[in-house]
């Protein structure tokens, strides 16, 4: 079959190679799956640069969220048959025409979803879910700000928002994403770019500031500059490529909440 191999660590996902290996054998609770469609998250960039926290011996086969077909079912579990529409995790070994998975971390497509749809269900919007509900309390009628709104966790937060009953302020990178965001549900969008942003989110909450904020960037000090008395900032993610130092004063001054979310320990 053909998989990506990374056998060094590589500048970025540029440098990925094709190559043929064998197909790989199941352990008995895991499932083989004929691989259709597969998620692009951040981390799976930092893995193959070798700056994720899960380094993984050489060679070996990036990605973890997938979609696709149930090749050779699990001893170990009865939930599946060959055949069978799946979705799914594992912790590397997605990019390639079959993987494994553990069964238990799998499950049935529903008929009126896609593969693609799928292939980005499993990681992304659990994420975003456990950011806005079981860790800020979203209610209905707050006001939340989602940063890289145009990307994987925020399209899904976005979307898990407005189903909520929030109104959503997307923030993006460029105002190129803004109908992007639109598209998903946001009721307004700024680009965090440009130096008066936070001003704009203020103005947009008619000087109240966000409720909650979605922050799988790295842009917590700013948003602090734009937040609600008891606002309840949530720390998803570094993609700007810094962690950073926090005044805490600011956290004091609005009695506003910072907290994280690790979805895997959920998981």
């Amino acid at each position: 079959m053909r998989a990506i191999v990374v056998s060094r660590w590589l500048k970025g996902p540029d440098d990925l190679e094709v190559k043929e290996v064998p197909v790989p054998a199941p352990a008995e609770d895991e499932v083989l799956v004929r691989v259709d469609s597969v998620g692009a998250n951040f981390f799976d960039i930092l893995m193959v640069q070798g700056k994720y926290q899960i380094k993984p011996p050489f060679p070996f086969t990036p990605g973890a969220e997938f979609s696709g077909t149930v090749v050779r079912a699990s001893a170990a579990d009865p939930r599946f048959k060959a055949g069978d529409r799946v979705f799914g995790s594992t912790s590397t070994g997605a990019y390639a025409e079959y993987t494994t998975a553990p069964a238990a971390q799998c499950l049935p497509i529903p008929s009126t979803l896609s593969f693609e749809q799928a292939a980005g269900l499993y990681i992304t919007y659990p994420t975003s879910y456990a950011a806005l509900v079981l860790r800020a309390g979203l209610r209905a009628g707050e006001c939340v700000l989602v940063h890289a709104a145009a990307g994987g966790i925020g399209i899904a937060a976005i979307q898990v928002a407005k189903a909520l009953g929030a109104t959503v302020v997307a923030a993006v990178g460029s105002n190129a994403k803004f109908d992007v965001c639109r598209a998903q549900g946001a009721d307004h969008c700024v680009n965090y770019r440009e130096a008066a942003w936070t001003q704009r989110v203020l103005e947009l909450t008619g000087g109240r500031g966000a409720d909650v904020v979605v922050d799988p960037v790295g842009l917590v000090e700013k948003s602090l500059k734009c937040v609600a008395w008891n606002a309840r900032v949530v720390v998803v993610g570094f993609a700007a490529g810094a962690i950073e130092k926090i005044a805490a004063n600011r956290i004091l001054l609005k009695n506003v909440s910072v907290m994280g979310v690790h979805w895997g320990a959920y998981a």
